[in-house]
């Protein structure tokens, strides 16, 4: 009996099986899909990308650049007006143009390099507040030490031009990105050679205060313009301010092409400051007997040359970027030995002026140019690196000419800018040809 159950044990067992599944299959309306389980892929993470330069945001930054440099040179036309209003002597009064200058070096040191680490348009509206700040400090300072410490600021927080040349830079494209940089640094040499004329024509009429006032309007009004058209930069450095000032340092010693370019940048800035330095001496003495409002109209002649600088970009798409630093330490060359044959003759001056602007202008932008073009992603400190020996050159040669001036009057001022001037001859001949993009 036992054995008879266990041979219809698989059959019921099958019967129980179908008849459970006619059971289920009669209850169900639709039939029950297996969930899809869909694998998410995470996206790399990239950066935004960056907006192309228009036309008109180029020229809103060549005219900012312009105007927020001039911040820097208003105050020296205006130190005999402020001299009188604060009863001081002219020689504690001209500390202000050098406060100026030391919070500028400061400010391209300190706050330039962060263009890489924080979002570049936050950056320059929060220093336009800076600025406008230090300019209407500058107009109510009570006492001439309150003058000294709002002239520190308002250097100090003028270093917005040294953020848009790299901006322009970065948002060119490649074949346009020295015409970008060309045009920027016209609008900043515009700005220190006219800012000097207007300022003087402003303080002779309506005294030196209504001048930092309509900087004062000038720079709400530009920064209206910036937050409403200029694009956004996002970071590219990814790290703590502590180790962004290390890297500067990083920078200079990896990279021949930026030591190569701030070396060419310090000689050829240090022969142009010792020129403006001792212009307005050597135009007091015999044949010209002219005094300081002659000399601040070279900075119109000067113009010219700054203005022709900016188709040094054009050109060089079809010119090796060696051949045009070579032609443009030519052109200092010649202007020095213009300066020393023809010192006495206003056309002498005249034309030696506009070789020094263009040649000291067409070396400085395709200096730029070179490091840029490493495309490395740090172009602000790179720039930072640039500038700090570009101004460190100019305080260089502006002392040295001093010197060579008590000693030997205007020949030995000639003598400085030349030897300057073989310097970086020398120095892109021996590795022009050696760097990438130099």
């Amino acid at each position: 009996m036992r054995t008879q159950c266990n041979k219809h044990a698989p059959a019921l067992r099958i019967h129980n099986l179908v008849k459970k599944y006619m059971t289920d299959s009669e209850t169900m309306t639709t039939p029950i899909k297996a969930p899809v389980i869909k694998k998410v892929q995470q996206e790399p993470h990239t950066p935004p990308a960056r907006p192309p330069l228009s036309r008109g945001t180029l020229w809103l930054m060549t005219i900012a650049t312009g105007v927020v440099v001039g911040n820097n040179y208003y105050n020296q036309p205006l130190l005999g007006l402020m001299a009188r209003d604060f009863g001081v002597s002219e020689g504690r009064i001209s500390n202000i143009a050098m406060l100026t200058q030391v919070g500028f070096a400061l400010g391209l040191l300190l706050i330039v390099p962060l263009g890489d680490m924080v979002r570049r348009k936050r950056l320059i509206l929060v220093d336009f507040g800076l600025i406008i700040l230090s300019l209407v400090g500058t107009t109510v300072a009570p006492t001439v030490g309150w003058l000294f410490l709002a002239s520190f600021m308002v250097g100090f927080t003028s270093v917005l031009p040294q953020l848009f040349v790299p901006m322009a830079a970065e948002l060119a494209t490649k074949e346009k990105q020295s015409a970008a940089i060309g045009m920027v640094m016209s609008g900043l040499l515009l700005g220190i050679l006219l800012s000097r004329v207007v300022s003087g024509f402003v303080g002779d009429i309506w005294g030196w205060k209504v001048m930092y006032y309509i900087a004062t309007g000038c720079m709400v009004l530009l920064a209206g313009l910036i937050a409403w058209k200029l694009p956004e930069v996002h970071p590219s450095f990814k790290g703590s301010y502590g180790s962004l000032m290390k890297s500067l340092l990083h920078l200079t010693k990896t990279q021949p092409v930026l030591r190569l370019a701030a070396f060419r940048g310090a000689m050829g800035f240090a022969g142009f400051s010792a020129f403006w330095t001792t212009l307005v001496f050597h135009l007091e003495d015999a044949p010209f007997h002219a005094g300081a409002a002659v000399a601040g109209s070279f900075g119109i002649i000067g113009a010219v040359g700054a203005l022709a600088a900016a188709l040094v970009g054009r050109v060089a798409k079809k010119i090796a970027p060696f051949n045009i630093i070579l032609s443009a330490i030519i052109m200092l060359g010649l202007s020095w030995c213009l300066f020393y044959f023809g010192g006495a003759t206003y056309a002498g001056l005249i034309i030696g002026v506009i070789l020094l602007d263009l040649g000291l202008q067409s070396m400085h932008i395709m200096n730029q140019s070179s490091f840029f073009a490493l495309n490395l992603g740090a172009n602000n400190r790179l720039n930072t690196v640039y500038m700090f020996s570009y101004f460190i050159g100019g305080s260089a040669g502006t002392w040295l000419a001093a010197q060579a001036w008590r000693q030997a009057q205007w020949n030995g001022v000639v003598a400085v800018g030349f030897v300057f001037t073989l310097l970086a001859l020398a120095a892109h001949l021996l590795y022009g040809r050696s760097t990438k993009t130099a």
